[in-house]
């Protein structure tokens, strides 16, 4: 079960997320437990496999609101990076920035499903 806590040790900025969520912390954690869920990792190395810059941008721009406004900093940098660099249609490997954030998505799974 996540915990605001166990967050704030994963690195998430859990006082602007929760400030962003009204200090409900019930529905903070609910939205977290949600980013799990997001289609757009998916979407977004499907998109890379493919070479399609531009539905790789489209995945991580919605992506990086997602975890912006959630504070999930530890996946939001790298996706922010990755962003703007598909925004520019850098042709480049972005499989580093995939392996950090299949990382760190593993690891808030982990905090996710600990009982």
């Amino acid at each position: 079960m996540l915990t605001v806590d166990a967050l704030k040790e994963f690195g998430a900025d859990t006082e602007d997320g929760l400030a962003r969520c009204m200090n409900n912390q019930a529905f903070y954690l609910r939205l977290v437990g949600k980013v799990l869920e997001d289609r757009n990792f998916a979407a977004l190395e499907q998109a890379l496999s493919e070479g399609n810059l531009d539905a790789a941008f489209g995945a991580a721009h919605s992506l990086k609101g997602v975890l912006g406004n959630l504070s999930l900093t530890p996946i939001y940098e790298p996706v922010k990076e990755m962003t703007e660099l598909l925004r520019a249609k850098k042709q480049m490997d972005y499989q580093p920035y995939m392996q950090v954030i299949g990382e760190k998505v593993a690891e808030l799974r982990r905090l996710a499903d600990k009982a």
